[in-house]
C-alpha cells in the first residue's frame, strides 16, 4: 500500500516511511492512496476474532510493507491482557475493550465501549501502546533514532510517554498548555521521572502547543537535523490503531451483519471520530458518526452550517472535559480531503485559507449537502451543566460514573438515537482523572486503581516556558 499527501504530495511511501515523520513536506497529512475493502466474507470470518487477532487482519491492510511473521507478535505484544487492567476490578482482562449495554433508550440500546483500560487510563492508551512498539521496531531495523515532539491537552501526553519510557532509540518531548488540565492529568505526565521523557509547560492553550509542533515539522532543516518525529493524532499509525476498535464494537454490540450501528464519539482534534470514518470507508456498517463536542464547537459549527471557523488562544473556553479544549482540529483535513473528491488542489486551497483568514466556508456547495447522506456525520455539542446532568443522570439509571469527555458523547447521542439501531458510545477515560467534575456532579470519589492512589503528591519534573518555537527549538538542541 502507497501513501499520498492531503496536499498533493505524492511519493509513493510504504507505511514505515511515514511513520516517523508526522506531516508530509507539504504541510498535508497521509492517507493510504485508497482504503482497503473489507468484503462480507471477511468481516463474517473477524467476527469472533480476539483484539489481539482482530488488530492484526485490520493493520495488516495498511502495513503491508511488515512482514505478517513479525507484525503478528508486535500486534500480540501491544494488546497482552496484562498491559490492559480493569480499573475497578484491579485484574488483568481478557477482553480489553468491553461493551457495557447501559440500557434500552427509545427502542434501541444504549451502551458504552471501554477504551480507557490502558495504563493511563485514556482511550489513547489504545493507539499509543502499538505506536511504542512500532517506534521501536522500525528504528532498530534502519539503526536509527527518533526525537518525538508533541503536544497534549492532557491524555495524549501520559499515553505517549508511558509508551515511550524505556524505549531504545527514542527521546520524548511532550508540550502541555500550563495550568489547564486536571491535577490528575499533570500529575501523571509531570511525576514520571524517565531520562527519555521531558516535559514542557507553556503559557496559553493546546492550539499554541500544536502550533509549536507544527511549525517545528514544517522547519524541514531542523526537524531533518534532529530527527524530529510525532505522536500526534496526524500520526497515521495512531488512526489506523483506532480504527480496530470500531469493527470491535460492531461485532459486540450486533448478531449479524446485516445490521447498522451508531457511534457518538467525543471531539476535540477529530482524530478518534476520523478513525471511524475510515472504517465506514472501508465497509463496517456505520449508519450515523456522531461528533460530540464541548462549549469548544468548532467541529459542530463546522457539521451544522458548512464554516470551519478555528478560534484564536482567547476564544478557547477552559472546560470541565480539558482534552477537548480544542479549536483547530488538525485531523480534519483527513475527512475534508475525502469530501472534496481527494482533490489535493481543493483541500490545499481550503486550508492555506484558513491560514489566511481562520476560516473557510463551504455550506453552498454540493459537498457540504451530501456529509450525512454519503459519509454518516452528525453532530451536537454540550455544557458543563448538561455534563453534569449526563454524568448523574448515568449514575442513577445505569449505576456507572462516567467521566466529563464521555458525558459529552453520552449527552449528544440522546439526540439521535433511532429504533432498531444501536447507539454506542465511545468512552474516552476512566472517571478518576476528572475527580473534581465527579465530585461535583455525585458528591462521591471515582475509583481509581492501586497503582494511582497518591498520585497527585508524586515529585513532578517539568520545564516551564513561553508560548515560543525558538525556546521549544532550544530545549530540543540542548536535549538531544
Amino acid at each position: 500500500m502507497k501513501y499520498i499527501s492531503t496536499r498533493g504530495h505524492a511519493a509513493g511511501e510504504q507505511f514505515c516511511d511515514i511513520l516517523l515523520g508526522g506531516l508530509a513536506p507539504d504541510g498535508g497529512l497521509y492517507l493510504p492512496e485508497s482504503y482497503p475493502q473489507v468484503s462480507a466474507t471477511e468481516l463474517a470470518a473477524w467476527r469472533n476474532l480476539s483484539y489481539p487477532e482482530l488488530a492484526f487482519v485490520v493493520l495488516s491492510k495498511f502495513c503491508t510493507d511488515i512482514l505478517p511473521e513479525e507484525l503478528a507478535p508486535l500486534v500480540s505484544r501491544t494488546y497482552a491482557p496484562q498491559v490492559f487492567i480493569n480499573a475497578r476490578a484491579g485484574q488483568w482482562i481478557e477482553d480489553i475493550t468491553p461493551l457495557t449495554t447501559l440500557g434500552v433508550e427509545r427502542n434501541t440500546t444504549l451502551s458504552l465501549l471501554s477504551l480507557s483500560n490502558g495504563p493511563t487510563l485514556a482511550f489513547k492508551d489504545m493507539a499509543m501502546q502499538l505506536l511504542g512498539n512500532l517506534f521501536e521496531f522500525v528504528l532498530k531495523q534502519r539503526g536509527q533514532t527518533l526525537n518525538i515532539l508533541g503536544a497534549t491537552s492532557g491524555d495524549t501526553g501520559s499515553a505517549a510517554e508511558y509508551a515511550m519510557r524505556g524505549k531504545k532509540g527514542v527521546k520524548v518531548f511532550m508540550l502541555s498548555p500550563k495550568g489547564k488540565m486536571s491535577a490528575f492529568q499533570t500529575a501523571q505526565m509531570y511525576s514520571l521521572q524517565d531520562e527519555n521523557i521531558i516535559n514542557i509547560a507553556i503559557d496559553g492553550v493546546f492550539d499554541d502547543a500544536q502550533d509549536i509542533v507544527k511549525a517545528v515539522s514544517n522547519d524541514h532543516a531542523f526537524k531533518a537535523a534532529h530527527n524530529i518525529g510525532t505522536v500526534n493524532s496526524i500520526n497515521w499509525a495512531r488512526v489506523i490503531a483506532q480504527v480496530v476498535y470500531y469493527f470491535k464494537g460492531y461485532f459486540a454490540a450486533t448478531k449479524s451483519n446485516d445490521e447498522q450501528v451508531s457511534f457518538a464519539v467525543p471531539s476535540g482534534n477529530f482524530g478518534n471520530v476520523c478513525a471511524g470514518h475510515i472504517a465506514r470507508q472501508m465497509g463496517l456498517p456505520i449508519r450515523k458518526l456522531i461528533v460530540a463536542t464541548n462549549e469548544n464547537n468548532v467541529l459542530d459549527e463546522f457539521f451544522k452550517t458548512g464554516i470551519y471557523r478555528v478560534r484564536t488562544a482567547k476564544d478557547t473556553h477552559h472546560t470541565s472535559s480539558p482534552s477537548m479544549d480544542i479549536s483547530k482540529a488538525s485531523n480534519f483535513e483527513r475527512f475534508i480531503f475525502d469530501l472534496m473528491g481527494r482533490d489535493a488542489a481543493k483541500t490545499r486551497a481550503l486550508f492555506k485559507q484558513v491560514e489566511k483568514t481562520g476560516q473557510f466556508d463551504i455550506s453552498n456547495t454540493p459537498e457540504f449537502a451530501s456529509i450525512e447522506e454519503k459519509y454518516g456525520f452528525v453532530s451536537g455539542r454540550s455544557t458543563h451543566k448538561q455534563r453534569l446532568l449526563a454524568i448523574r443522570e448515568v449514575f442513577h439509571d445505569y449505576k456507572e460514573i462516567i467521566d466529563p469527555h464521555t458525558a459529552d458523547g453520552v449527552y449528544v447521542a440522546f439526540q439521535y438515537l433511532e429504533k432498531g439501531v444501536p447507539m454506542i458510545v465511545l468512552e474516552t477515560a476512566q472517571a478518576a482523572k476528572f475527580n473534581e467534575t465527579i465530585m461535583e456532579a455525585l458528591g462521591v470519589n471515582a475509583a481509581r486503581p492501586d497503582a494511582y492512589i497518591d498520585i497527585e503528591k508524586r515529585e513532578q519534573r517539568v520545564i516551564h516556558i513561553a508560548s515560543d518555537v525558538n525556546a521549544v527549538k532550544d530545549i530540543l538542541s540542548k536535549n538531544i
